[in-house]
């Protein structure tokens, strides 16, 4: 079995093979990139937002919980579709990529905007109190009080996020997104060399994920620095 795949290797790894591959693993980069910065923006609204007491921002808060609440429940594959529906409800012609953009970005909001809650619920509320009585707004609090004390409680779940988010964009194959997944499955059914396609594929996502390990390791010590 070995031998033989060996011996296709070659059938498989040419040019233009390649390069459909090297540009199908872009794209799933630019989904990941997509999710993780804007969803981090996004989450992080989210959760400053469900921090107010304001009675005239409680329907922000209303729609935060609910926001947050669904797509963190419904699968990834059911948000996808949903998406899809939504994008051919209104007409509107986009290109299949933006489909999975935007859902990878509501997806990892949600769960981003879980865990920056969590980190800010972790800061212990003399915190809290010392910063109000100083006569900070909620937004300064966060800035100057809360995020420094919270970054090492919510660092190390945000990238094990980015390392399952990474892996989960393959679903957006589902909808024909040009991913790395999808353009596998095609090269598949062009070339017939799915041992050495899905090894290659695989082999995409080892080197993408790598990567945020390390930088989770190295954004820790450095808040650690900072605290020290």
């Amino acid at each position: 079995m070995l031998s033989q795949l060996a011996e296709e290797w070659p059938r498989f790894a040419t040019y233009y093979n390649l390069l459909f591959i090297g540009k199908a693993a872009l794209t799933t980069l630019a989904l990941s990139a997509a999710g993780c910065i804007v969803g981090s923006l996004l989450g992080l609204a989210l959760a400053i937002v469900r921090l107010t007491s304001a009675r005239w921002l409680l329907p922000l808060r209303v729609i935060a919980i609910g926001f947050t609440e669904l797509f963190r429940r419904v699968p990834f594959l059911v948000t996808l579709m949903l998406c899809f529906f939504a994008f051919q409800a209104t007409g509107a012609d986009v290109p299949l990529f933006v489909v999975a953009a935007v859902t990878v970005t509501l997806i990892a909001a949600a769960f981003l905007s879980e865990i920056v809650r969590g980190g800010f619920n972790a800061v212990h509320p003399n915190q809290w109190e010392a910063a109000a009585a100083m006569n900070f707004s909620l937004l300064e609090t966060i800035r100057y009080v809360v995020l420094p004390q919270a970054w090492r409680i919510i660092l190390p779940p945000a990238f094990g996020f980015f390392v399952m988010f990474i892996k989960d964009t393959a679903l957006a194959s589902a909808v024909a997104a040009p991913e790395l997944m999808f353009r596998a499955r095609t090269l598949v059914d062009k070339t017939f060399l799915a041992p050495q396609i899905f090894v290659t594929a695989a082999a995409i996502y080892l080197v993408m994920s790598l990567p945020l390990g390390h930088l989770t390791r190295w954004a820790e010590a450095r808040v650690a620095r900072g605290r020290r």
